[in-house]
């Protein structure tokens, strides 16, 4: 990891941070999450669907069980592939460029990157249209758009910092990631907790 400061006044500051896709697991586990969360609602409604239509008996809940445990079997192995072959085309790296000023925290992608996670977008929705998959389809038609976040920090309600991964989060109708190092990251926490209304919950991890 390694924080690169561009522009440092008392109105604004701009900087980039590289991290590594291999030691710092943060975007690993957001991403594992949301495809935890997706497959949890899927196997829901599939199972209420079974419930309703055979009724609660011992078959349908074994069969439902055994579903489960297949279907999470699968994904997670596809997670790992999926991840690690992310890793070695992003070149191992996360590269993010950030803009605070006093009214919003901007955090971008950089652009060579941003390409390149547009391209695996792509192959995504046409991989997962020839598969008949309509879940990859929309995962990679709603990853194509994500290189740029913007959060306004008036709105912000919730505020996790966790230094031991370099990174603070916050919340105002979702979620948006603020990497830094050093004295970096205590700069960059102190110009948040100055800037977010007093009422924003914090959470200080480590």
């Amino acid at each position: 990891m390694q924080t690169q400061a561009l522009e440092k006044t008392d109105e604004k500051y701009r900087w980039q941070y590289r991290m590594s896709l291999y030691r710092n697991p943060t975007i690993f586990v957001s991403t594992a999450k949301a495809i935890f969360i997706a497959l949890v609602i899927t196997l829901l409604l599939m199972g209420l669907i079974t419930l309703i239509a055979d009724g609660f008996d011992k078959d349908n809940l074994r069969f439902l069980g055994t579903l489960a445990l297949i279907l999470f079997g699968i994904f997670a192995v596809l997670l790992v592939l999926g991840y690690l072959l992310y890793a070695v085309i992003m070149g191992g790296y996360y590269i993010v460029d950030f803009l605070m000023d006093g009214k919003r925290l901007v955090h971008a992608q950089n652009p060579k990157q941003a390409k390149k996670a547009e391209k695996i977008s792509e192959a995504a929705v046409i991989m997962g249209a020839l598969a008949g998959n309509r879940g990859a389809v929309s995962a990679g038609m709603l990853s194509a758009g994500r290189s740029v976040s913007v959060t306004e920090f008036s709105g912000v309600t919730k505020v996790v910092v966790d230094r031991k991964r370099s990174t603070i989060k916050l919340w105002n109708h979702g979620w948006n990631a603020v990497y830094a190092d050093g004295s970096d990251f205590d700069f960059v926490e102190n110009w948040i907790r100055t800037h977010v209304p007093e009422t924003a919950e914090w959470t200080v991890k480590g």
